[in-house]
């Protein structure tokens, strides 16, 4: 009588959860199948627009992590489990998580940004947060860089995201800006032939945009020329100072002086 009852049970048990497990299976099974094909879909999207290799692999994790325990949570919930509870833990510890890592979410953030736009990448020569450096590596959370001297510099991706970037590599050319002080008594003509000369007989000074030699200035004890080479970005240091060494010799050999500061000392006898 007791086996007759609990078979009954048994039968009874199976007609009221049989459907729902079947259908839970059947759910688990067509969702898989379903994030499995999103997955793909935005895998090759990411390939596509070139993303990051670590940003694409994160974001593919993420995004893998967040669809299984939507599946789960709606697995759970056909079988007749309340998923109420699970959906409240989530949130409240999503929130809990985000309040305790705020600055480091808003360096992930800046990471993402600038990983997707790409307003820099790696081997740019770029300038920001006050500090200049070539861009190492880009991490979700931080960018380095190699700055003067081989310092290693290490900007949180936050800061570098929301402040301003000057990027001198993406254009491929930069312009050298340099001055030169001559005499008054030095002819002014002659001196710009001179500079520009200085400037077309270099090897890397580019020819288009054309180098620019001009009166900036007529200041206490020089004439000030402005002189303004193009270049590649590669070779601005090389024309920094090969164009600085060469315009003292050029300017040497013409006769035309580069003024300095003069001091007069006065003795008085006794």
């Amino acid at each position: 009588m007791d086996l007759q009852k609990w078979i009954d049970k048994g039968y009874e048990i199976m007609i009221d959860f049989g459907p729902k497990v079947l259908a839970a299976i059947a759910i688990w099974i067509i969702g898989s199948w379903i994030i499995k094909v999103l997955l793909k879909g935005i895998r090759k999207a990411m390939d596509k627009r070139e993303y990051d290799p670590s940003l694409k692999k994160f974001l593919l994790n993420l995004l893998t992590w967040i669809l299984k325990i939507v599946l789960i949570i709606v697995v759970l919930g056909t079988v007749g489990v309340e998923t109420t509870s699970f959906a409240a833990i989530i949130a409240a510890a999503g929130l809990a998580i985000g309040l305790a890592l705020q600055g480091s979410l808003a360096n992930f953030a800046g990471g993402v940004l600038l990983m997707i736009f790409k307003p820099i990448k790696i081997g740019d020569l770029i300038e920001a947060q006050g500090e200049l450096g070539v861009v190492k590596e880009i991490e979700i959370f931080t960018t380095k860089l190699t700055g003067l001297s081989n310092r290693e510099i290490i900007i949180p991706n936050a800061a570098l995201s929301n402040g301003n970037i000057i990027n001198y590599t993406t254009e491929g050319t930069r312009r050298v800006d340099l001055v030169f002080g001559v005499g008054y008594d030095s002819d002014i003509k002659q001196t710009k032939d001179v500079l520009m000369q200085v400037l077309t007989s270099h090897p890397k000074v580019l020819k288009d945009p054309a180098p620019v030699v001009a009166v900036s200035e007529l200041a206490d004890s020089s004439i000030n020329f402005v002189v303004r080479p193009w270049c590649t970005a590669d070779d601005y240091w090389a024309v920094y100072f090969e164009v600085t060494e060469n315009t003292k010799e050029a300017l040497d050999a013409a006769g035309i002086e580069i003024p300095y500061p003069h001091q007069v000392e006065i003795q008085k006898e006794g």
